[in-house]
């Protein structure tokens, strides 16, 4: 008999829950991008406009970089104001010419995992 055969439900039934549990935590910990202002591919046509990022969980904030890659291949770092939820991050871009642009962003999980990504966009002013 092997000895996988000696453990019963009563046994197997709280090993896949706390297994089920931990994996759920893991994935929840991390940060993914739900959504953008501007959206990722977008087309805007105001030099001004607010940036709005929302993760899927809390981030911290304080911890949180936002940079915009310009046209000509420079960086500014964006400031972070104070979100509405704490699972946001927001700025707002100002002076922007036509080109191509991207977000670049880096946030902290409550898991302690950092995540990043870049959002490119457009900017079409007629």
């Amino acid at each position: 008999m092997s000895s996988i055969s000696h453990l019963t439900p009563r046994f197997l039934i709280p090993l896949l829950l706390t297994l089920v549990l931990a994996v759920a935590g893991y994935v929840e910990g991390h940060a993914i991008l739900k959504s953008s202002s501007p959206a990722s591919g977008e087309s805007v046509t105001h030099p001004d406009m607010p940036l709005k990022l929302t993760f899927n969980v809390r981030i911290d904030a304080a911890r949180s970089r936002l940079q915009l890659l310009m046209p000509d291949a420079s960086t500014v770092e964006l400031p972070i104001v104070k979100t509405p939820s704490p699972d946001m991050l927001v700025s707002k871009l100002a002076g922007l010419k036509p080109g191509a642009y991207a977000i670049r962003w880096q946030v902290l999980a409550p898991d302690g995992h950092i995540s990043r990504g870049e959002i490119p966009f457009t900017v079409r002013i007629h």
